[in-house]
């Protein structure tokens, strides 16, 4: 089954060429991502499991296998920091530099165009707070 990730991140404007998705995480969080063998323990960890679109370990299986729409998934920007996946995963690759790295590359590349005072107070109450962190590092960097 296909999971239907719907975002905002113009896939073809990260100009990333067919099989580099892997590559450009790895050179930018230094983790070993053929490493995972998808045992899902990063997900049962996960406090923020229930409201993401994507496990932890299937953003990893997405990355592997080239899928680009993990750009669109509201996971990398759910993720927590809270390393609860890298302490528990037993081939030790951390997670949370992977969800930053896919961050970094949206961020690096400017496609995001949030505009701050346009952002609701109701929305400012519910987006997860490492899309603010990420969002003020662009705008302000």
């Amino acid at each position: 089954m296909t999971k239907k990730l719907e975002g905002n991140v113009d896939i073809e404007a990260l100009k990333l060429k067919k099989g580099d998705l892997a590559k450009e995480v790895e050179e930018l969080c230094g983790e070993n991502l053929f490493g995972c063998y998808q045992c899902g323990t990063c997900s049962a960890g996960c406090p923020f499991i229930e409201d993401m679109d994507l496990s932890p370990d299937e953003v990893i299986r997405y990355i592997i296998l080239d899928r680009k729409e993990v750009f669109n998934s509201k996971t990398i920007w759910l993720c927590a920091a809270c390393f609860t996946c890298a302490e528990r995963c037993p081939r030790d690759i951390n997670i949370t530099k992977i969800m930053e790295a896919l961050r970094q590359i949206i961020l690096r590349k400017k496609i995001d165009r949030t505009n701050l005072t346009e952002i609701s107070k109701d929305e400012k109450e519910t987006i997860p707070q490492i899309a603010f962190v990420s969002l003020f590092r662009k705008n302000i960097g």
